[in-house]
């Protein structure tokens, strides 16, 4: 065998591990977030100002920088293996990240913070075909959340992956408004965040190849979705969603794109008439009420939205892992022909989401596509 040749042969057997276009490509390889060393958010302005519902801001407040309960973390620990070994039964390779004790406080020179977790890493990485890219997150306690995913993302880098990251942000006191209250229940929203530099969280975005969408929230602001744009550039094109949340984070409980021409949408957040023109010729599924989940104190302490019913994940086109406790969603996922997998997850509800929130597609059989 000639040098050459010898080097081909090496190239394709070490084809590039990261490959992720859309949200509905046949799953391979994913990161699945953990729970131990977990502590509550920060009582920080931007923390409370995403927070739903004042008994979770209270709560918030009263236990900034704790490790969780065992009593919370015991059951969610249980909820995420069963997660995992479904996934496994599934074909799919599950990855995680490196345990870490997110109590340690650590400092820059204008601010000092705890840490949160390594739950979500929807939240803090963005893969866009063979790149991943680390989000500029606008929480303080989330400045170093990315370092527990390092190990996996030096060996991506090695095996041909793409690795970039956003301007670390400074996070000083002026990107916030100081004067920030909750919105009414009515008028327009308001968001804690200005554009005093660029920040955003991975997960106020979806992918349907070419063309993303994305929700500014209090976590993503308008030079953040400018930075990624111009980071991009062609052909990717970026698509703003107008969100009618009045503690607007992350898009996924917002619209999740389920398959090519389909779109779950939350119509609380959303009003179906005010949709980019492009989405009007797909089949719009209205999300139903979310089912109460009886017994389960993540509905008051969840730091998430009641909507959590829409976090689901996508198999590939048809299978679609779902809340095994909200059978209204379930019944509309069958009407329109998809096969849900119910699975138990609402006791990770007060770590941050639901089964797209914990997880980051880092393989999906497919190629870019434009579907537009």
């Amino acid at each position: 065998m000639t040098p050459d040749l010898r080097q081909k042969t090496e190239l394709s057997r070490t084809a590039c591990p990261v490959n992720s276009h859309n949200e509905w490509d046949p799953l391979e390889e994913v990161i699945v977030g953990r729970l131990e060393g977990a502590t509550i958010a920060s009582d920080h302005i931007a923390v409370t100002a995403a927070i739903p519902g004042k008994s979770a801001r209270w709560l918030a407040k009263i236990t900034a920088g704790w490790k969780y309960p065992s009593f919370l973390l015991s059951e969610a620990l249980h909820e995420l293996e069963g997660f995992v070994e479904l996934l496994g039964t599934l074909g799919v390779t599950v990855r995680r990240p490196e345990p870490a004790d997110f109590s340690i406080r650590f400092k820059t020179p204008h601010w000092t913070s705890k840490g949160l977790a390594n739950a979500c890493p929807r939240d803090s990485l963005l893969v866009i075909g063979d790149e991943i890219i680390e989000a500029p997150m606008a929480w303080r306690c989330r400045y170093f959340e990315t370092h527990s995913f390092r190990p996996l993302l030096k060996e991506y880098f090695h095996r041909g992956a793409r690795w970039s990251a956003a301007p670390k942000p400074e996070l000083r006191d002026e990107l916030y408004d100081p004067d920030y209250r909750p919105p009414a229940d009515s008028g327009p929203v308001r968001y804690v965040i200005n554009e005093f530099e660029p920040v955003f969280d991975a997960a106020d975005f979806v992918r349907c190849g070419t063309d993303l969408f994305v929700t500014r929230s209090n976590v993503t602001n308008r030079s953040g979705i400018e930075w990624l744009r111009r980071h991009l550039g062609e052909p990717y094109r970026i698509h703003e969603i107008e969100s009618l949340a009045r503690h607007p984070m992350h898009i996924d409980t917002t619209i999740l794109p389920l398959a090519p021409g389909r779109l779950l949408v939350n119509p609380e957040y959303v009003d179906v008439k005010r949709l980019p023109a492009m989405l009007k010729s797909w089949d719009i599924l209205i999300a139903p009420e979310p089912d109460p989940v009886k017994g389960n104190i993540q509905r008051f302490v969840s730091m998430s939205s009641r909507w959590l019913s829409v976090n689901v994940l996508s198999i590939d086109q048809k299978r679609v892992i779902v809340e095994k406790n909200q059978p209204s969603m379930i019944r509309l996922l069958e009407r329109h022909g998809f096969e849900p997998i119910p699975c138990s997850f609402a006791s990770y509800a007060p770590f941050g989401g639901s089964f797209h929130c914990a997880t980051l597609d880092i393989r999906r059989r497919g190629e870019r596509q434009c579907y537009f």
